[in-house]
């Protein structure tokens, strides 16, 4: 069985954050691990506050994983200082040299209710020494705009940020289109060969969208993990979220947004 490591922010309400990986990773039949870089007291109807996690604990639990456990792929979620981005790079770092596993990087800056999630001063650093160590990033378009330094209103702004970013740090990026306006949701994959492919889905009427980043980018890690290219994992990732808004828009889990659901109903 293909082990992926999550290292992530807790969710208590379990819609996003390593509770949904663990989920999104287990529906998958791969097995989960997590490292966990925050705890965010959270509910459906928003994130009230984030404590983070002193990152020489950080450091702690993702050394004592890689000592034991073969892992075969690695999704990273929410990194709130840059006290824990130096801790995940200093370990992963000099293990990726020696174990070139994929790694999925959902750079969760701001919830979707408007708190920061990562500190100001930890984006620069993340860019400049985290990036290069990833294999995809998989930013929303708000984060695109806060990793590209520019406002995006167009279509060509997507495009011009998408290959600015994939050529910049070399390495490749997924600029997620849902908040952009439309019955359609495309989905734009920059490849670092300099090569583009686009996923189009029709958006769904759903108030449960809680976690739909975490859901892909863990999904993305998991396909990686079975040995699937990046066009087809990405593919097969938003096939899992498309599910999980199907199967979840119905349910009623708190008085706000809520989860997808990833099972058998």
């Amino acid at each position: 069985m293909e082990i992926v490591l999550s290292i992530a922010g807790s969710d208590p309400s379990a819609g996003a954050g390593i509770q949904q990986d663990l989920k999104t990773i287990t529906s998958l039949g791969c097995y989960g691990c997590t490292v966990i870089t925050a705890l965010t007291t959270q509910n459906t109807q928003g994130v009230q506050d984030v404590k983070a996690v002193d990152g020489d604990v950080v450091a702690s639990q993702l050394q004592s994983l890689i000592n034991d456990l073969d892992i075969a792929a690695i999704k990273i979620g929410q990194i709130p200082t840059r006290g824990a981005a130096e801790a995940i790079v200093r370990v992963l770092k000099p293990y990726l040299i020696i174990h070139p596993i994929p790694v999925v990087y959902d750079p969760v800056m701001v919830s979707t209710s408007g708190r920061r999630m990562m500190d100001e001063e930890c984006v620069d650093y993340v860019k400049n020494e985290l990036f290069p160590l990833c294999t995809l990033i998989t930013p929303n378009l708000p984060e695109t705009e806060v990793l590209w330094g520019k406002t995006i209103r167009t279509t060509e702004d997507i495009e011009e940020a998408g290959r600015y970013l994939t050529e910049k740090y070399s390495t490749a990026f997924l600029v997620k289109g849902g908040h952009a306006e439309g019955e359609e949701m495309t989905d734009r994959l920059y490849l670092a060969d300099g090569t583009k492919e686009s996923f189009n889905t029709k958006k769904i009427k759903s108030g449960n969208l809680h976690g739909t980043g975490c859901t892909l980018s863990s999904a993305i890690a998991s396909l990686l993990a079975k040995g699937q290219s990046l066009p087809e994992a990405v593919k097969g990732g938003k096939v899992v979220v498309s599910k999980g808004i199907e199967k979840g828009c119905l349910l009623r889990i708190g008085k706000g947004n809520g989860p997808l659901w990833l099972f058998n109903l």
